[in-house]
């Protein structure tokens, strides 16, 4: 467990202001006999000063997500433009990121159905009755780790259900872990020839499993990079664009400032305000 300043899965798409103190993530891993299913546990715990409120941005990940807090319980599905959440008081919530083979089998249907929507955890049959429980451990002391590690075994117990990944799904986990990890995939042609698919097939996967396309997931994954890089401060915005397979730096502004709000001098400030006077 760590509170996930940095350099994490759920750190690297958090567009987080660098001076916001107001809250703390905890990250944990899963058991290794849910690994295949689940990605990464976190739980976000904030007390902001009363009449004040914080957003949130956040380029999520190509996964559905787990989300339940005190006031809502969702299975959320992909998004194509940053995830905006305020903070506002004091609160938490218990977040449970799944790998792309798992959120198709939770659904029974195509992930592409649930791009840019969410699903009541009452209207997946596997988590419907688990909504009570997280909320009764998490309640009155949202910040204890022994509490965290109780609701992590409800919620894993709960996946093993699910048995053995299948084929096409460990296939999906495959797809999206290779353009996450390889910065040399920067076309759909690259990722196809990288897993052994043709184009085609490759498509027809991600929309079935991650609920966007080949292309979307490697933008994402470069706009991310980017978002790493610009908290960092080295190296000037048209050195990051290139470096990231763009061909020019208007091209990866607009990609940054469509998917996030945000231009990157303007990201670049909230990550240090000075740094981004110095920038080239």
């Amino acid at each position: 467990m760590f509170d996930d300043g940095g350099g994490s899965e759920i750190s690297r798409g958090h567009l987080r202001d660098a001076n916001d103190r107001s809250f703390t993530i905890y990250r944990y891993e899963p058991d290794p006999a849910v690994r295949q299913w689940l990605r990464v546990f976190w739980i976000p715990v904030w007390e902001v000063p009363e009449g004040e409120s914080r957003e949130q941005r956040i380029l999520t990940y190509p996964l559905c997500l787990l989300s339940i807090s005190a006031e809502y319980a969702r299975l959320i599905g992909p998004r194509t433009t940053a995830a905006r959440v305020t903070l506002s008081g004091s609160g938490w919530t218990f977040g449970a990121m799944v790998r792309p083979g798992a959120g198709r089998t939770l659904l029974g249907r195509d992930v592409s159905t649930l791009a840019n929507r969410h699903l009541d955890l009452a209207d997946v049959p596997l988590l419907a009755d688990l909504v009570p429980g997280v909320r009764e451990l998490m309640r009155e002391h949202p910040a204890v780790p022994e509490v965290h590690v109780a609701v992590q075994q409800l919620v894993q117990e709960r996946f093993t259900l699910l048995g053995p990944d299948t084929r096409e799904a460990a296939l999906a986990n495959r797809v999206a872990a290779r353009v996450e990890e390889d910065p040399g995939i920067v076309s759909v042609a690259s990722l196809a020839d990288a897993v052994g698919l043709n184009e085609r097939t490759l498509q027809r996967l991600c929309g079935r499993f991650l609920g966007v396309t080949p292309q979307w997931l490697i933008r994402q994954r470069r706009l991310q990079d980017a978002g790493q890089e610009l908290r960092s401060g080295y190296g000037s915005l048209s050195g990051i664009a290139a470096d990231l397979g763009y061909s020019d730096q208007a091209h990866f502004s607009r990609d940054f400032r469509r998917a996030t709000g945000w231009t990157p001098g303007e990201f670049a400030a909230l990550a240090d305000p000075l740094r981004n006077a110095r920038r080239p």
